[in-house]
């Protein structure tokens, strides 16, 4: 089974996919560090991330992200390192890598999977479909908090983000049409996960 998470960046993807996975004891998928383990390898080896994609080997366990057998959990999270993976899943060859890979990830097993077109792309089928969204100045807040970056800074950052991911030609960012939006504006973490989880239970009886 899968419950599949899309939104913007600092709606609160990560937070939720992981700690809904954990209460239902599914194994969470964060798309975005597969794309910014692309991105990092793209930068360090100097070479399109197209030309990277197929070629690296992401494992994702515990809440550890490995590259090619490196542990970049912390690496990844650098703010150039996110500007890397924007343009990287911003390019279809690293997206065509990335959907196979995520595919075969998914293809067994459990899972709840966040990202950007995991509904509409990567797991059509998904039995579950959540899009959560927030106003751009409390996405750029949260993330400010994450990062210690200022939030203008943020903000400006987070605009030319959105505007890409969501004009970009492939797997364009929108929810898909079943998708359950949720405005994570006023709502804690708490509150957003017990929601989620509600709704995987009652997706779950479904079946």
């Amino acid at each position: 089974m899968v419950i599949a998470i899309d939104g913007p960046a600092g709606a609160g993807k990560s937070s939720v996919a992981r700690a809904v996975a954990e209460e239902l004891g599914f194994t969470f998928l964060d798309s975005g560090a597969m794309y910014r383990s692309v991105g990092l390898a793209a930068m360090r080896g100097g070479r399109p991330p197209a030309e990277i994609a197929p070629r690296v080997r992401i494992e994702l366990s515990g809440g550890r992200v490995e590259l090619n057998g490196e542990d970049v959990t912390e690496s990844i999270r650098a703010p150039r390192v996110s500007e890397a993976a924007s343009r990287a899943a911003a390019d279809p060859p690293v997206r065509q890598a990335m959907v196979a890979m995520q595919r075969r990830l998914l293809s067994e097993g459990d899972w709840v999977a966040e990202g950007r077109d995991i509904g509409t792309v990567v797991a059509p089928d998904a039995a579950l479909k959540v899009f959560l969204t927030a106003s751009a100045p409390e996405r750029a807040r949260r993330r400010a908090a994450e990062s210690g970056a200022a939030v203008e800074m943020v903000l400006t950052e987070q605009a030319i983000r959105d505007q890409r991911d969501r004009t970009r030609a492939h797997s364009p960012l929108e929810p898909a049409p079943e998708a359950v939006v949720l405005d994570t504006t006023n709502m804690t973490l708490d509150e957003v996960v017990r929601r989620v989880a509600e709704l995987a239970r009652e997706a779950i009886k479904g079946l």
